[in-house]
């Protein structure tokens, strides 16, 4: 089986076992994961941090982002540009400034006079279908992700909020797939290493 049928294969399931955590449960796991991403070091020092806009059965992250807004961090969230097909980030000052766009995701509905840079970033905090312990992760399949990760010039650490039941075994990985540094569930901060 190619890499990329097995990616499939696991993106499938992963994100059926995903969506079949019960609304409660999946609260209580939201409320676990924000308080372990608050308590990393990283989180404390980054003044400003790519977020994403929770969708779907996706760890909840508004709360974070209002959270990080309260603490004065810069929050700043993708929107998706079709004709390039790439992400381009935008600063927020209030979660009043997104709406639905691309797909339903939600993303910043600000002018360009917002718009950041990768270099611009302390801490990205990243969504994925599934992942494994040495970091490796599996988005959604349109690379747009992978495309903005390879922008960076410097290291940026990358955390990913999943809930444990997004952690597999192995993820076929290609050369450049970047890698995520933590992985923080509902029961532990995995560092990832190769």
């Amino acid at each position: 089986m190619k890499n990329s049928e097995i990616k499939k294969t696991i993106r499938r399931e992963i994100l059926q076992r995903r969506d079949s955590i019960a609304k409660n449960l999946k609260a209580e796991k939201d409320i676990s994961i924000l308080q372990r991403i608050i308590m990393l070091p990283e989180f404390s020092a980054a003044k400003r941090i790519l977020f994403y806009a929770s969708f779907r059965s996706e760890v909840d992250t508004i709360d974070l982002i209002k959270l990080s807004l309260h603490l004065e961090k810069t929050a700043v969230l993708p929107r998706v540009c079709r004709e390039e097909n790439i992400l381009r980030l935008y600063e927020i000052k209030s979660i009043n400034e997104l709406a639905r766009g691309y797909m339903w995701i939600i993303e910043p509905s600000v002018d360009e006079a917002r718009l950041r840079k990768m270099s611009d970033i302390d801490l990205v905090i990243i969504p994925g279908a599934a992942f494994d312990t040495q970091g490796n992760r599996l988005g959604y399949g349109a690379a747009y992700y992978d495309k903005l990760l390879a922008t960076m010039e410097r290291k940026i650490p990358i955390v990913a909020p999943a809930y444990e039941e997004q952690i597999v075994e192995k993820i076929p990985a290609e050369p450049h797939d970047i890698k995520v540094d933590k992985i923080i569930t509902d029961k532990r901060v995995i560092e990832c290493t190769d």
